[in-house]
């Protein structure tokens, strides 16, 4: 960072002016930008693998139920043939 003063000294014949410029030395950077970047940059990595890995989850899910309904709907059946066939049974005994 650079300061700089200037000073007026007004009095006798003419004014007079001092410029005083500081140097703090050279800015140097701690690498503190970079170990930002690539945490920041990790993580946008990770973000995006987590919606990945969601999405195919969503999908087994949606699968699993539709097999659950399917095993429904095929149990279903089963017993409705066994109740006519028993039901066959009955009226044909009789």
């Amino acid at each position: 960072m650079v300061e700089e003063r200037i000073t007026t000294v007004e009095g006798g014949a003419a004014p007079t002016t001092h410029t005083t410029v500081i140097h703090d030395g050279e800015r140097r950077s701690s690498g503190g930008t970079a170990l930002l970047a690539i945490v920041l940059l990790i993580a946008v990595i990770a973000g995006i693998y987590f919606f990945s890995q969601s999405s195919s989850s969503e999908a087994a899910k949606d699968n699993a139920v539709a097999q659950a309904a399917s095993s429904v709907g095929d149990a279903a059946s089963k017993v409705g043939n066994a109740a006519e066939n028993a039901a066959d049974k009955v009226t044909d005994g009789k």
